[in-house]
Order: C-alpha cells, then structure tokens, then sequence
C-alpha cells in the first residue's frame, strides 16, 4: 500500500472517532437546569419520577410569573413535586425578557410555545391528547392566551392569579377543560369581578366557550391548610363537553400550596374511571 493510501485511511478513522456534528435526540437530552434551545430561547422540562423512559407521557407546560425563568418552575416546590408524583413531563418556556405578550392574539409567543411542544414531542414520547397548559400571574395570562388561539391542541388549562384583558375574546378554537384558582385580595393582578361584584365573571370567558349554563354551577369547599381554603364554582354539564371549574380564596397573589397537586390527581383519577 502507497504512503498517501495510508494516510488517507488514517484520516478517515480519526475523523470517524469525533462525535458527529448532528448529534441524535439521546445526545440532545436536556432535564432539569439544562435548557433545551428553541432559537434565541427555549425550555426546561422536568420527568416525572420512576418513569420507564418509554410510556407516553401527559404534560404540564407551565408559564412562569413576571421576571421569572423555567429553571425556577422545574423547581418550584408547590409545582415540581406535583407534576413528578403524578406522571407528567413538566415543561416550562422562557419568556423574551422574563415577560410574556399575551394581549393581542397575533402574539409571536404563542407560535413560539406551540415550537415548544413540537420539540418536546421529539425529546420525548408525549400523549398529544393529554397537553395541559398552566402559569401564575403574567403566565396565567399567556395560558389562557394560547387555551384560546389553540384550544384545539391541548386539553386543558390549569390558570392561576391571572386572566385575559377582556373576557369576551374570541377564542377561534375550543373548547377546553378549565380550571382556575384566584384570590379576592389580589392586589397585584385585581380580583376580575363582574356587574355588581359577581365572583363567576372571573371565568365568563369559559362559560360562553364551552357552553355552559348560568345558574348551573354547583358550590363545595376544601383545603389544604388552614390558610388554604377554597371555594369551587364548578360547571360540569357544558354543550361542549369540557368542564369549568373556579377555586376562589380569601388571600393574595401567589400560587396556593397544594392547589396544582389536586387538579392532577383528579385528573388522573378521572383518565383512570374513563379506562375501566
């Protein structure tokens, strides 16, 4: 063999020992601290404990509050361990400059979450029929901003202390399950009353999109704590099939210990009933 024979094969077998400059979705793995890129920005996501790495998953993507980042809700502890017990892929977004623009519905966060949830479904084995999309304070408002502009690619909405400007937008897409928590002494993101002080204005929009009849809902309490008490207005019987469902509290601005851990356990208990 001549000497430049040999040194072209030496080449190829060292250039063949560098990691490929297209590295695969294992390669890619990113949990936890470790941001997973979406041009300029992109996510954090957090697995569920003991989980296999191959049954498909339902997912919590959840929004952040103002001034925020992802890598504080895959830690959060009234949002992570939640998620963690209850089988969901916890995903959180970043927002351009901590913030969210949810006021207009031709927003460029909207198209940029849904390229989360694309590149999610790549990362990982993701059930496309259970997508809940989640947020506290400005993030509440961005979920609900994209509930309505893409109420056909998710399931639900679990919304905390924050809503839409107005609640007679419309919502091109629809319905979804609805569950939102606020409290009356929220001063940072007042309290939505409607005419006359009525509480339930606070999910107008849900009502008039999912169907649901005034005068139909149906009043119980529970807690968590002492300080964490609630009040539900829920309406179960919706033209269109999806629920509404508002916790209403006596406190602030903030999210309330234990309230993302119940409406995941019902919501597994209720995929658990619908299998049997």
């Amino acid at each position: 063999m001549r000497f430049g024979s040999i040194f072209l094969l030496m080449m190829v077998q060292l250039i063949s020992n560098f990691p490929s400059s297209t590295p695969s979705v294992a390669e890619e793995r990113c949990v936890g601290q470790i941001v997973c890129p979406i041009g300029s920005r992109g996510y954090h996501a957090l697995e569920p404990e003991n989980w296999d790495g191959k049954t498909k998953l339902p997912v919590l993507l959840h929004f952040h509050g103002w001034k925020r980042q992802g890598t504080v809700v895959v830690k959060h502890s009234r949002i992570a361990p939640a998620t963690q017990e209850h089988g969901f892929l916890l995903i959180a977004p970043n927002g351009l400059n901590r913030s969210w623009d949810f006021w207009e519905a031709d927003t460029d966060d909207v198209p940029f979450a849904l390229a989360v949830l694309k590149d999610a479904q790549r990362r990982w084995p993701i059930d496309t029929s259970r997508i809940y999309v989640s947020g506290y304070s400005w993030g509440s408002s961005m979920a609900w901003r994209l509930a309505c502009q893409h109420g056909d690619k998710i399931a639900g909405i679990l919304a905390i202390s924050g809503t839409l400007s107005s609640q007679y937008e419309k919502c091109p897409t629809g319905p979804v399950d609805v569950r939102h928590v606020h409290g009356l002494k929220d001063n940072v993101l007042d309290y939505p009353f409607g005419p006359n002080g009525e509480k339930t204005h606070t999910v107008r929009l849900w009502l008039d999109k999912n169907g649901c009849a005034d005068g139909t809902d149906t009043v119980s309490g529970w807690s968590v704590t002492d300080k964490d008490q609630f009040t539900r207005h829920a309406w179960e019987n919706c033209n269109g099939g999806k629920p509404v469902r508002l916790d209403i509290h006596q406190r602030g601005h903030f999210i309330p210990s234990g309230w993302i851990d119940r409406q995941l356990r019902e919501l597994s208990a209720s995929w658990e009933l619908a299998s049997e």
